[in-house]
């Protein structure tokens, strides 16, 4: 699992920079149309919400790539 620090005057990400932070996908575009097709589970669930803020404990997983935020 990898670990995304957020940077210390962040509270939070969007799951969409998130997944270009993690160089999960090539470009915002294909972040929204992967996460709005249900592709990225957020803590266990399929999250659907292109701009979800990503907190501190927060877990994502895309195929076989997961991720937490600290």
């Amino acid at each position: 699992m990898e670990i995304f620090k957020l940077k210390e005057d962040e509270e939070y990400i969007e799951l969409n920079n998130l997944l270009k932070a993690l160089n999960w996908v090539a470009s915002g575009g294909e972040a929204k149309a992967i996460i709005k097709e249900g592709s990225v589970i957020v803590n266990g669930e399929v999250e659907t919400r292109v701009r979800k803020k990503m907190r501190c404990g927060d877990t994502v997983k895309l195929q076989n790539d997961e991720a937490k935020v600290e």
